[in-house]
Parts: C-alpha cells; sequence; structure tokens
C-alpha cells in the first residue's frame, strides 16, 4: 500500500514538472530568480523528448510500482502512458509538443523583455 501511494505521489509530481517545463518561464516573469530552474527544467525536459534522456521519475515511479506489485510503466514513458491518448488524441502529439515549445520560447522572450536591464549595462 505504501509504495502503491508513492507511486502515486510521484505521478503527480511528473506531471507538476511537466507543468513547470512549458509554465515555469511565465512565473518568472514574476519571480525573476526562477529562471535557473525554468531553464534547467526546460532543458531535461525538452532533452527527454529531443535526445532520449532517460527520466529519473519515470526510473522512480516504477520502482515504486515493482514493490506496489504493479506492472511499472510501458516502455514508451510517462508521457505516453497518462497524457497521449487520454488528455489528447495520439494524433495531435506533434501539435501538443509545438504548442509547448511555443509557450516556453514566449515565456523566455517575455523575461527578456521585461528584465533586460538585468543583461545590459547602465555605464555604456
Amino acid at each position: 500500500m505504501l509504495f502503491r501511494v508513492l507511486a502515486d505521489l510521484i505521478a503527480v509530481t511528473h506531471v507538476a514538472f511537466i507543468a513547470y517545463v512549458v509554465v515555469g518561464g511565465f512565473v518568472a516573469w514574476r519571480w525573476p530568480r526562477t529562471i535557473g530552474a525554468h531553464l534547467l527544467a526546460a532543458s531535461w525536459g525538452f532533452g527527454t523528448i529531443l535526445i532520449g534522456f532517460d527520466c529519473p521519475l519515470t526510473y522512480a515511479e516504477n520502482w515504486a510500482r515493482a514493490r506496489a506489485g504493479v506492472a511499472g510503466l510501458p516502455e514508451a514513458g510517462f508521457i505516453d502512458h497518462y497524457l497521449t491518448g487520454v488528455i489528447y488524441p495520439d494524433s495531435a502529439l506533434g501539435l501538443v509538443r509545438a504548442v509547448a515549445a511555443t509557450a516556453v520560447l514566449v515565456s523566455w522572450l517575455g523575461y527578456l523583455h521585461l528584465h533586460h536591464r538585468s543583461f545590459t549595462s547602465d555605464t555604456a
């Protein structure tokens, strides 16, 4: 029972991480010190998709599921199991990825616009 709850908590953490990857740059508009964390999160998130990095949250969830005696995530991973075909149709995967990447790009451009003084010298 304990490991099943742990697996569920890891899954919730995974959803929160994915949400942060998509909208964390907008959070940095209000709290600029969070931009470093978002750069790392977005790099890792896109790295898992584009390069194929192993996700430690997927590993942790599979570990907890195995200890709970339930099946692990399929080889395709967390996103394919919980989101693709559940939250959005399989056919929209490319669109969803494009929207997520666009949201990150817009948030970073907005961050740079809002906080440009941090990057320029006042003694020019």
